[in-house]
């Protein structure tokens, strides 16, 4: 029995225009150094907010780090994305405390108002969805994070209102 690969598409943005010269500092800086890949994708995400397709070739270009290698890292460490995110990261703690507190009633109350997908960001570049794992503060389940700030004991309704606050917030 013959097995058929799918041909699947990398995960990169489609459109990437983006000033590439930004990066040249940094791929100066780390140019020929032991250890060189991951300071230099954390400083191409720094200076993008994301992981450009054409960076990608660029460093590779440059430093002579092996596209395969460098997209390896780049999709095993969560710390990486290689699609733009939103202005506000909403991250739902979905841990076993969060889990059994009803985390997924959060998660999909704010998927339903903003109107997208775990993972995916709303069409104003405003806000990004992730569920994570854990956010480490288990005695405020359900919890969520926005930037730095922790949301606790949440509904999905209160959750929905801080959203919609920060919303408003930034249309002022």
């Amino acid at each position: 029995m013959r097995i058929e690969r799918l041909k699947k598409d990398l995960d990169f943005h489609d459109n990437d225009n983006i000033d590439l010269s930004l990066i040249d500092t940094l791929i100066a800086k780390y140019n020929g150094k032991k250890g060189n890949l991951i300071p230099i994708l954390q400083g191409t995400q720094q200076t993008f907010g994301y992981l450009p397709k054409q960076a990608f070739i660029k460093i590779s270009e440059e430093t002579g780090l092996k596209l395969s290698e460098m997209y390896g890292v780049a999709t095993f460490y969560a710390q990486f994305r290689l699609k733009p995110v939103g202005k506000h990261i909403i991250k739902v703690c979905h841990g076993t405390a969060c889990h059994v507190q009803n985390a997924n009633a959060i998660t999909e109350a704010i998927q339903e108002s903003l109107g997208i997908l775990d993972g995916e960001t709303t069409e104003d570049n405003l806000f990004t969805l992730e569920s994570v794992a854990c956010l480490g503060c288990c005695s405020l389940a359900p919890a969520m994070m926005i930037g730095d700030d922790t949301y606790a004991k949440l509904t999905g309704k209160e959750a929905v209102n801080i959203i919609q606050n920060i919303k408003s917030k930034e249309s002022n």
